[in-house]
């Protein structure tokens, strides 16, 4: 990092605090955030104002003035401009950016749960210091949507593991108020990490939704997908058979063992039934699983004659994550990652309990998804995809030798 000589900005600061006292700060952050923007340029460039340097990555071009609201009021900076082959943009504003998006949530999240403009614009008044007026707030929304169009409509690339399920929310449609399915997709891409990859919102989960979502994921560009884990309602297994035909499916094994439960016959042995599925799914192995379904099949025969034929015909669905590398199938063997952000959705629509239209509906579970899915892409790795590489790649060794052999005997 090179050294910065910056000192008449902080001593003009200074001088307007000590004339001004706290009247002052407005302009003191001002002169501070467009120093700041001036050192952060001089980094971005590997040199000073005016230095003529063979490190210099680039050059100055001037400044563009941008109105931003902060807790001392509206400010007008100036945000430093650069040309060559750099890219800069002030990390202090893109912060800002991500403030401001997030209000436009809060303002957007507040309006649709009913609360009226103007208890909105007192809200933030009192939190933020800001003054907002009535229009603004109905335009946050409408700016609201058109990012959230541009999250839900970007392009995708590979994914080698997704998630899908469903949840449902009340809408006022036409008069009358309908239970309406919000369709969600999480992938996982070739560095590990979590994203949302799709949201929808249809009037139910019958396979032409279905199979209309899951056309949106391969038009925006979804590739490279080794296994999908779903539960199994008719609607979706229809449609990514038809989209998804020789894809890898993983039944969630959570709701396997909620659907056994229907064919129990008696509440005494509800536990145990529990428990022996469990078991079949705890196995080490692929092999070991199906060896132990077995005895379980026949352990019911007599006593629960219409579990012992359901469990032979559905649970092999549950056990294609035994194909996937070890360390991925504790992740991939369930859809609880999408349950539990139903959830965290469930807990933010809870208060509304009735949407007044689907657009209202998408708007507010879009920006939930997008907040999450943005803090899973910046943290830590869901998985470690290199396992599935060296993995594939012993697979393919282990073949060559096997042909290799075959060939000289």
């Amino acid at each position: 990092m090179i050294r910065h000589q910056h000192g008449n900005a902080c001593s003009d600061a200074m001088e307007l605090l000590i004339e001004n006292g706290f009247d002052g700060m407005a302009d003191v952050l001002r002169i501070l955030m467009n120093e700041a923007m001036k050192i952060e340029r001089e980094d971005a460039l590997d040199a000073r104002a005016y230095q003529r340097t063979p490190e210099r990555k680039g050059y100055a071009n001037g400044f563009k003035s941008k109105t931003v609201d902060t807790r001392m009021g509206r400010m007008i900076v100036d945000v430093p401009q650069v040309r060559g082959d750099v890219e800069f943009y002030p990390s202090a504003l893109e912060k800002g950016c991500r403030s401001e998006r997030a209000l436009k949530v809060a303002i957007a999240e507040m309006y649709v749960k009913g609360i009226s403009t103007r208890r909105v614009t007192g809200v933030l008044e009192k939190m933020c210091g800001l003054k907002i007026s009535s229009t603004q707030v109905s335009r946050a929304s409408e700016i609201l949507d058109e990012e959230l169009d541009k999250w839900r409509g970007r392009e995708l690339g590979e994914y080698p593991y997704i998630i899908l399920d469903a949840h449902y929310e009340k809408v006022r449609i036409n008069g009358s108020v309908q239970s309406c399915a919000v369709f969600t997709a999480i992938g996982i891409n070739t560095d590990g990490k979590r994203e949302v990859i799709g949201v929808s919102v249809s009037l139910s989960e019958a396979e032409v939704h279905w199979r209309e979502f899951l056309k949106s994921l391969l038009t925006r560009g979804l590739q490279g997908v080794k296994l999908i884990t779903s539960d199994a309602h008719s609607g979706l297994k229809a449609a990514r058979q038809s989209l998804f035909n020789g894809v890898r499916w993983q039944r969630c094994q959570f709701h396997l063992q909620q659907n056994a439960q229907a064919y129990v016959p008696k509440k005494a042995i509800q536990k145990q039934v529990h428990d022996d599925i469990a078991d079949i799914f705890a196995a080490p192995s692929g092999e070991l699983a199906l060896s132990r379904l077995k005895y379980y099949v026949e352990k019911y025969v007599e006593s629960a004659p219409g579990l012992s034929e359901w469990m032979e015909e559905n649970i092999p669905e549950g056990l294609t994550i035994f194909e996937l590398p070890a360390k991925h199938r504790k992740r991939m063997r369930t859809s609880n990652s999408l349950e539990r952000l139903h959830e965290e959705i469930n807990r933010r629509t809870r208060v509304a309990r009735l949407f007044p239209n689907e657009a209202s509906l998408l708007r507010l579970v879009s920006a939930i998804e997008m907040e999450i899915s943005e803090d899973w892409i910046a943290g830590k790795r869901y998985l470690n995809m290199q396992t599935e590489m060296e993995n594939e790649n012993e697979s393919a060794n282990s073949k060559e030798k096997r042909i290799y052999r075959k060939t000289v005997a």
